[in-house]
Formats: C-alpha cells, sequence, structure tokens
C-alpha cells in the first residue's frame, strides 16, 4: 500500500507533496493573504528558497519518519497547477493545516481539500481525534472548523507571522465525524 496515496474530492486532486513542488510552493505560498495567520516559524519575508529548505528539511524528512503527510492541492481542470497545500501531523494540539493561493480563496476548494485528508486521518490512519489550531482573528479558517462538525475546545496565546493573537483549538472526534457525515 502506498503510504501516501493521491486523493481525490469533486473539484480537486491532492497529490504526495515531494521535491518537484518547490517551484509551485515558491510562487503560490509567499502571499501576506497566505501567510500572516500562519505559525511564526515560517520565514518573513519568504526567502527565494524557502520552498525548497522547506520541503528538504522539514516536510519531507517528516513524510520518511512517518509523522507527517502532506498534500499538493491541485484542480482536476488544470492538474499541473499547484495551488495550495493541505497537511496531517501526529502532533498535539496540532493534526492539521492547510494554505491556498490568494487567487482561489472564498471557493469551498480548502473545505473539500480538509474533508478529504480528514477522512484519512480517521478511517486510514485510524486516529480517535482531531485537534486544529488556528489564529482567532482567521475568520475563514474558523469557518471551516466549524462547516465541518469542528469544535472549539480551548484558547490561548499564538505566535504567528503577523504577531501575537489568542489562539484557538478545534476539535473533532471520529465518532463525531462520523456521525456528522
Amino acid at each position: 500500500m502506498d503510504a501516501r496515496p493521491t486523493l481525490y474530492t469533486e473539484r480537486l486532486i491532492l497529490r504526495p507533496l515531494n521535491l518537484d513542488d518547490a517551484e509551485g510552493i515558491q510562487q503560490q505560498f509567499p502571499h501576506w493573504e497566505v501567510v500572516r495567520y500562519l505559525n511564526a516559524l515560517v520565514p518573513w519575508p519568504y526567502p527565494a528558497d524557502g520552498a525548497r529548505t522547506y520541503l528538504e528539511k522539514v516536510a519531507l524528512p517528516a513524510i520518511a519518519r512517518g509523522e507527517e503527510w502532506h498534500w499538493s492541492i491541485r484542480l482536476k481542470s488544470a492538474p499541473e497547477q499547484l495551488i495550495g497545500n493541505v497537511s496531517l501531523m501526529d502532533e498535539v494540539d496540532n493534526n492539521r493545516g492547510f494554505w491556498l493561493g490568494p487567487q482561489w480563496q472564498g471557493q469551498g476548494l480548502m473545505t473539500e481539500a480538509s474533508a478529504a485528508v480528514t477522512e484519512y486521518w480517521f478511517e486510514v490512519l485510524e486516529r480517535p481525534v482531531m485537534r486544529v489550531p488556528k489564529a482567532a482573528p482567521n475568520k475563514a479558517s474558523r469557518r471551516i472548523s466549524e462547516r465541518t462538525g469542528m469544535r472549539l475546545i480551548r484558547r490561548d496565546e499564538g505566535r504567528f507571522v503577523e504577531g501575537n493573537f489568542p489562539r484557538d483549538i478545534w476539535e473533532i472526534t471520529r465518532e463525531e465525524w462520523r456521525l456528522s457525515r
């Protein structure tokens, strides 16, 4: 079995991330609308080799260790174009993350991508709970959590690219997820 299968939704192809995706990430990722609410570990301004460095030193080694699962997001209508990324992480209070290029935001694409990887988390990886942190001011990300049946369980402080904000932790259990489908 491929540990990192390609996933399909109505409009999207989620391909396992690889080093060849560096150029597409470098084109789509370094936009303020994309990074402002991401973890402060993301360098800003984003360096010219940021995507390649991230893939080589962070994402691909974590995939190899079986600690993270990353997919590039592509439209079925334009499969050659990377438009974003969605990831699963085996970390305390941080199991899913995503970003989408600005021109594709607001079309429900991330809700679709999130649903596909959430199914992978619960059905393939057989995890009992998913927790997702987000900057409280990130209303678009909050709406995705609300629409997919997650509930806010805790608020603390977080460091983000734009600065320090309240950080909300959202949760859904496998049983809740199954009932909401």
